[in-house]
Formats: C-alpha cells, sequence, structure tokens
C-alpha cells in the first residue's frame, strides 16, 4: 500500500468540490436511468429497480406506463396479473403489493397526486429516503441526496462520509451546497456503477489523486 499523497490527505471540504467537478466531466450524462414522464411513473419505477438493473426494469416499464396512467389505474390493477406483468423485475410478488398499497394511499390520501416533500412520500409503504429523494430531486426539483449502494461506497472510500445510509446522506449535505445536491447524486451513482464497482477500476479513476482508499487496485 502507498503512503498518501498530500491531496489524499487533505481534509474532506477541501476535496469535494474537486472531487464532484472531476466526477461531472467524467461522466457528463449524469442523471437518472430510469425513463419516466411523470413523478408517479418514476415512483413506481424505483419501487421496480430493487434488486434490478434500470435497464431491465425500463424493458418492464414502456409497456406498462401507457397503460397505467394514474394512481387509481395501479390501485385498481388486480395483484395477480401486475405480477405477471412485472415478473421479469424480481422479486415480483412483493413489489406487485407495494405498488398497489402505495397507488391506494395516493388516492386516499393524496388526492392520486405524488407528494412533493420528503414526509409525505416517506409515508407511503414501500417508500423509504432513497426512492423519496430519487423522486424528489428527478421529478420536482427538490435537492435531495438519494444513498443507495453505489453512493454509499463511492463517498466512504473517498472519505467524504461515515458508513451507514444516515452517515452518508448526512456527511455529503455537510460538504455540498444544497444546489449540487442532485449532482452530487447521479455523479456518485454513476461513477459507482462504471468505475469504483466492489472491486475498482483504480487505474482509469478521474479522482484517484484525491482518494485516500488504502487498498486501490493497480
Amino acid at each position: 500500500m502507498a503512503a498518501l499523497t498530500p491531496a489524499q490527505k487533505a481534509p474532506a471540504p477541501e476535496r469535494a468540490r474537486p472531487i464532484l467537478a472531476r466526477l461531472a466531466r467524467a461522466h457528463p450524462d449524469w442523471g437518472p436511468t430510469l425513463e419516466f414522464r411523470t413523478p408517479l411513473d418514476l415512483l413506481v419505477a424505483t419501487i421496480l429497480a430493487a434488486q434490478a438493473t434500470d435497464e431491465r426494469i425500463n424493458g418492464i416499464t414502456r409497456g406498462l406506463f401507457p397503460r397505467y396512467r394514474s394512481a387509481r389505474d395501479w390501485a385498481a390493477v388486480p395483484q395477480a396479473r401486475l405480477e405477471r406483468e412485472i415478473k421479469a423485475s424480481g422479486f415480483f410478488r412483493q413489489k406487485a403489493r407495494a405498488i398497489r398499497t402505495m397507488s391506494q394511499q395516493l388516492v386516499e390520501r393524496f388526492g392520486g397526486k405524488v407528494p412533493r416533500d420528503m414526509e409525505g412520500l416517506t409515508s407511503l409503504h414501500g417508500v423509504g429516503r432513497k426512492t423519496a429523494a430519487i423522486v424528489l430531486g428527478a421529478a420536482f426539483g427538490v435537492p435531495a441526496i438519494a444513498v443507495d449502494r453505489h453512493v454509499g461506497r463511492v463517498a466512504t472510500r473517498l472519505g467524504l462520509a461515515s458508513k451507514g445510509t444516515d452517515g452518508v446522506e448526512r456527511g455529503l449535505a455537510e460538504l455540498y451546497a444544497r444546489r449540487d445536491w442532485y449532482k452530487v447524486t447521479w455523479t456518485f451513482v454513476l461513477h459507482g456503477r462504471r468505475t469504483c464497482m466492489p472491486r475498482p477500476a483504480c487505474p482509469r479513476c478521474p479522482v484517484r489523486e484525491l482518494c485516500p482508499y488504502p487498498d486501490k487496485t493497480v
């Protein structure tokens, strides 16, 4: 293990801005990779995407979204039919129940509209902070940091946050201005998918010079 350079040992606040700038340049296509037209589309797609690739979910939702345009549509679809339609997503029984229950709650408590705040979104069945943050940022333009496994891995390896979803979200929120939270989420997601994987591809990493992670690959 090589000794850390002064740049790699610099405090997180000094490295945070350059890291984001480099990741944005390296991934100019940063942004949500689930296809959607409405906040409800994105909410459903994000629930479906658990333990599945976005590419697979996009293939499923291209056929679903033209048929189900409102929360009432999703709430009314029979469980067995929805299970068949989303079977390729994996865990289809649980996901079908979650989508139908969430949609019923939207109809009953929110007039069929997707809430525009964290509290309202996380009050829905099957919607945690990660899903809520994705919807807030991508569908409503509300600053939010979504912590998935990629964001968590990248943030902790870069020494920008402590481990655990709460620690990562809090650490990144303290380092970056609210206006950058959406960019932080998606540049970190793409970097985690493409370069900083469980076995990282460190030689091609655009932020290697700023990364204190001790187990870099060569």
